[in-house]
């Protein structure tokens, strides 16, 4: 439906532009206008082009490193402060550095809460976000968070493709609980593979709990990073006799050789969201749009309705 009230406004930064279009699109309003001037030695500015005062502000914007993304986005929130806009709602597709969610050994920083404190510091009023890597991370927020999952649209998805002997995996024991809501909604079994690390990024052994002979596989994670998790997972998995496997993951990290694992590895396809710029240099790897699911969240916390049913697992 079109939107005539001018109090709602979209705008995005530099990094988000192509989702935050889409999104714009799939509400049948005009993007906002900004522009982010960069200065010799690299330091950016971002400005907005038009009045926002009293409007509802929506900042698109995901948060991987560089760090030039947080900060970016960190600015438009002040500017939109300091521009008497009613309230600054950050969307945040893909909520950067969300891994850091505990002290795991001495003398590490819990970084999702240094930027929950940064974010509601630099003054936004409420945050809409897609599978944060740990659901406490809301907890972490001092002000109210939209919590939306990726298992609403992959699992219609996955009910489409009418595989025979659907079989969901979690790559790892962290991830069984998504895997679980995954197999609940497709009334399916579940499996596990239990992996050991021998530091960061780097796997040690690998085994699988369950049954996957003859079966249709599908591996489910909130993130595909390095692909050495997911990739090995999926060997494993074949080796044990299963049919085919498939992976689906909200966000396409897609560091270091991750492409060239993917291409190399039992995998027939990998399915991820568009909450960060998609990849297209190999066949397998495939998006799900999740514009309009954010567009959708956007109108309703602007109109003051309830949006459960957009996130419920």
């Amino acid at each position: 439906m079109g939107i005539k009230n001018h109090s709602l406004k979209i705008f995005s930064c530099r990094n988000t532009r192509y989702l935050t279009e889409k999104i714009c699109d799939s509400l049948n309003i005009d993007l906002g206008l900004s522009s982010c001037p960069v200065f010799a030695d690299g330091e950016f500015e971002p400005c907005y082009e038009e009045t926002i005062r009293g409007s509802h502000v929506f900042i698109v914007q995901s948060t991987p490193p560089p760090g030039d993304n947080l900060l970016e986005l960190l600015l438009m929130i002040d500017a939109a402060k300091r521009a008497s806009a009613y309230r600054v709602i950050a969307v945040i597709p893909y909520f950067g550095y969300a891994r850091q969610d505990r002290k795991d050994k001495p003398r590490v920083s819990i970084g999702a809460k240094l930027l929950a404190d940064i974010l509601s510091v630099a003054g936004v009023d409420r945050v809409i976000t897609l599978d944060l890597h740990a659901d406490q991370i809301q907890g972490f927020f001092n002000v109210p968070v939209d919590h939306l999952f990726a298992s609403t649209l992959f699992v219609p998805f996955i009910e489409k493709m009418r595989l025979k002997n659907v079989t969901i995996a979690s790559p790892d024991v962290g991830g069984t609980k998504r895997a679980n809501t995954y197999a609940r909604m497709l009334e399916t079994e579940m499996v596990i593979c239990h992996k050991t690390r021998a530091k960061a990024n780097v796997i040690g052994t690998m085994t699988v709990i369950g049954d996957v002979v003859n079966k249709d596989v599908i591996l489910v994670d909130d993130i595909i990073d390095t692909a050495g998790t997911i990739t090995k997972s999926a060997d494993l998995i074949m080796d044990k006799g299963a049919k085919s496997v498939r992976a689906f993951a909200a966000h396409g990290v897609l560091s270091g050789q991750a492409i060239e694992r993917i291409e190399k590895s039992a995998l027939t396809e990998v399915y991820f969201t568009d909450s960060m710029p998609p990849k297209t240099c190999s066949d397998k790897i495939k998006y799900i749009s999740v514009a309009e699911a954010f567009g959708e969240a956007i109108l309703r916390v602007y109109k003051n309705q309830s949006i459960s049913s957009l996130y419920y697992k």
